[in-house]
């Protein structure tokens, strides 16, 4: 069940605010959306990859029967066969992952060999007629261990691929001021990302040297790019189209990287089109998951509850290739702290190569791992002064005219008091609100035959929006928009729709803009031909980047539509205004023509009716060596409180209840918002409660399917309270700003405060499985019992 409680304001707007239908709804829920999967070609070939079976080891020999292979007709593909102008790189950041593996393998699943046929059964039969020779090296897969290892060296020698730093004041003077300290060391899981659509793309050669990949993606531009290098051609012979999207969460930003380019390399091997749709095991075992994390944290507060010092060393597990470790321990780095003031503070983020499979990007970028650790130290300090933990935070929490603990004034769209008000107010936080048991009550209960408790737990947090001063570079975003002969409009732009909502959104703001009915604005297919290089579809940019991109571009082009107006009916530019679908003439008050009728003018009189929008994201800027800096241009806020139920001799842990107050600038369209609220909240669930990728002790990922890895399903949902504050920031698209990410990074550490509320136990671990909470439980009555 979900509830919904709006706090915005109501603007007399077209389009922007309104609860409208999605613009795929009906494609989607009746099947006639085209996925990868569906897509075919004419005498169209499937891949298989040989990938390795080790974590880390030398290749020896790579031995074909290119006979037998021949006999099923089937091609082959290694290093050796990528062209001579092609380079063998997949370029995220760094330029340390292969596409095939040269001369060593550095993680279970890396791919070695591809198989080309004419169906997916000979490609597989063909694989037994590969043979590779390895020999096993040592392996690292702790992120400590393989800081400085003395003899593995996956990345340079310190297997550091970036390392990111918040400094403010004197630390440890902080703690010498300080009446009480602190200290615990956090790790949090791999988490895969469960999207409903596996990993897929179809290479189709062009002629002349060209080639067209169609695929699940989020980041086309990044595929075009990576393609065009391993290929050796120039990226305006690479054309990359998205194709529906079923699901991505990160997972689809970096990886298709890899998937389109040997699809590609397997087109260009044999000139016909070639399909790679991944199995759901291939997917798990070797993709991008969120990476793990070990997170050690310390905090001194004195005895009437001031914040002295926060110390933090965050240890992200990369894998085996950097791939977009950077930014997302950057975002870590950034919000290590929590939203709050804080004099003093060290954080100190490293990124570390391992030897298991490569992680990457997943919703909420390194934020989720470290406001675990953040979020219970803060309840662990309230706890500490026998403080309740909302009013600790309450006295911390920034306001507009704050500095973050990296030295940035926030002079806006600051709601994180807001959430925390109606959060507390609509959770009824007093009332639920109980004492922590001490073990010895847990225990009195379960002797009278009273397993089940009651807990309530909050979390405050906020997510810099966008891509900040890390990945400013590809802070832009094109937008093209177009007119037609009937009065519609099409658009489009360089981000994807992979589920979000983002298609029904911006076709409101559009909609908006130019004052004609939503109904008649359409998108077209993401195609890295119709635009210039938009970034990624990542960071809760698309609404606010491809949004202020569309609004400069239908600036432009109600511009052209007021001029051909002004000049057929005598009046001036400047007195012009599109209300209520039609266009008015502010100096008579009176009504000229519908919208519509204005288009179909400009056809008549030859007019320009097409033109593009650009847009450059509002200035960031970081000091790295000095740990200070304007590090995002806008801010979303967000409190969680979560209420559960723990069975204190088993270790069950069923959730109740979570609200969820957002501060989202301004919600274009509730509804979709709602569903970003609450698809985030179960998400967040699910890494808090369920989720976590079982590596063997060789590498190897066990809980390769959706049997064996657990997410929450509709049986598991609690009731979502869903609400909305709007504190609208100036540089949005009408106050918008970004709601992707934030929904689900709050809500571990509101699940294991409600724990502790329920059972009196601590958890420097998620997820909390009833393993872990039982276990936890054990080790509290043993120390009672010391």
């Amino acid at each position: 069940m979900i509830f919904v409680e709006v706090f915005f304001s109501e603007v007399d707007t077209m389009a922007v605010g309104k609860r409208l239908k999605r613009k795929d709804a009906d494609t989607k829920v009746t099947g006639e959306a085209p996925y990868a999967y569906d897509l075919s070609f004419a005498d169209e070939h499937y891949l298989k990859v040989i990938r390795s079976p080790y974590a880390h080891a030398r290749i020896l020999e790579i031995n074909i029967d290119y006979k037998k292979l021949e006999a099923l007709n089937v091609t082959s593909g290694t290093v050796k066969d990528i062209p001579e102008k092609g380079k063998n790189i997949l370029h995220v950041i760094h330029d340390d992952w292969p596409l095939l593996a040269e001369e060593v393998v550095r993680h279970v699943g890396e791919p070695v060999v591809i198989l080309v046929g004419k169906t997916l059964k000979s490609a597989e039969d063909a694989s037994k007629y590969v043979s590779i020779k390895y020999e096993e090296l040592p392996v690292v897969f702790d992120p400590v261990e393989a800081k400085d290892h003395p003899t593995i060296h996956i990345f340079e020698e310190n297997n550091v691929c970036s390392h990111w730093q918040q400094k403010n004041g004197d630390v440890e003077k902080g703690f010498a001021e300080s009446d009480i300290i602190i200290e615990n060391e956090y790790r949090t899981p791999a988490q895969e990302h469960a999207y409903i659509e596996t990993q897929g793309c179809i290479a189709v050669p062009q002629g002349n040297d060209s080639i067209t990949v169609y695929g699940s993606m989020q980041c086309p531009f990044y595929v075009q790019r990576c393609i065009a290098e391993v290929l050796g051609l120039d990226w305006s012979k690479v054309n990359i189209i998205q194709t529906t999207t079923g699901g991505a969460f990160g997972g689809k930003e970096d990886v298709p990287n890899q998937i389109g380019s040997l699809a590609a390399l397997g087109s260009w091997l044999i000139r016909k089109p070639v399909k790679y749709i991944l199995t759901r095991e291939e997917d798990i075992e070797t993709t991008s998951k969120r990476h793990p994390a070990v997170i050690r944290y310390k905090t001194g507060i004195t005895k009437a509850g001031e914040l002295k010092a926060i110390k933090v060393e965050v240890f992200l597990n990369t894998g085996a290739y950097a791939t977009l470790a950077p930014a997302v321990l950057y975002r870590a780095a950034m919000h290590a702290a929590g939203p709050y003031r804080c004099e003093n503070v060290d954080v100190q983020a490293y990124a570390v190569t391992t030897n298991l499979v490569p992680f990457g990007a997943f919703r909420g970028f390194g934020s989720p791992q470290v406001l675990f650790p953040a979020e219970e130290q803060m309840d662990r300090a309230a706890e500490s002064i026998k403080m309740d933990p909302s009013d600790f935070r309450e006295m911390h929490i920034l306001k507009v005219g704050d500095k973050t603990t990296f030295g940035q004034t926030l002079h806006q769209s600051v709601g994180l008091e807001e959430t925390l008000k109606k959060a507390r107010e609509e959770s009824e936080w007093y009332k639920k609100r109980k004492p922590t048991p001490t073990i010895k009550e847990v225990l009195t209960d379960q002797k009278k035959g009273i397993y089940r408790r009651r807990g309530i737990g909050i979390a405050t947090i906020f997510y810099g929006c966008f891509l900040g001063a890390a990945g400013k570079i590809m802070s832009r975003s094109g937008a093209y928009v177009q007119a037609e002969p009937d009065g519609s409009v099409r658009f489009a732009v360089g981000t994807t729709e992979m589920g979000q909502g983002m298609i029904t959104v911006l076709s409101q703001i559009v909609a908006e803009e130019l004052g004609i009915e939503y109904e008649r604005v359409h998108m077209t297919p993401v195609d890295t031909s119709r635009v210039p290089d938009s970034g990624p579809t990542v960071a809760s940019r698309a609404t606010i980047m491809s949004g202020r991109a569309l609004q400069n571009a239908c600036e432009k082009l109600r511009a052209l539509i007021y001029e051909k107006v002004a000049m057929k009916y005598n009046a001036n530019t400047s007195d012009l205004l599109i209300k209520d679908y039609e266009i008015q003439d502010q100096s008579t008050q009176k009504v000229i023509l519908s919208v519509t009728d204005a288009i179909k003018l400009v056809y008549q009189e030859r007019g320009q009716v097409a033109v593009a929008g650009w847009d450059v994201a509002p200035s960031t800027s970081y000091d790295n060596e000095k740990g200070q800096g304007d590090a995002y241009s806008a801010y979303a806020w967000c409190t969680n409180i979560v209420e559960v139920e723990v069975d204190s001799q088993i270790g069950t842990v069923d959730i109740l209840n979570i609200w969820a107050a957002h501060d989202v600038g301004k919600a274009i369209n509730p509804q979709t918002l709602e569903g970003q609220i609450e698809g985030g909240s179960l998400q967040g669930l699910g890494y808090g409660r369920y989720e976590e990728i079982i590596f063997t002790p060789k590498g190897r990922v066990l809980s390769n399917n959706l049997g064996t890895y657990l997410i929450p399903t509709t049986k598991e949902t609690p009731k979502i309270h869903s609400i909305i504050i709007e504190d609208p920031w100036s540089e949005g698209p009408y106050g918008a700003k970004g709601i992707g990410e934030q929904p689900l990074m709050g809500i571990a550490p509101a699940l294991t405060n409600a724990i502790t509320n329920a059972v009196g136990i601590r958890l420097n671990a998620i997820p909390a499985t009833p393993e872990r909470v039982w276990a936890a439980i054990q080790e509290k009555i043993k120390e009672e019992e010391k």
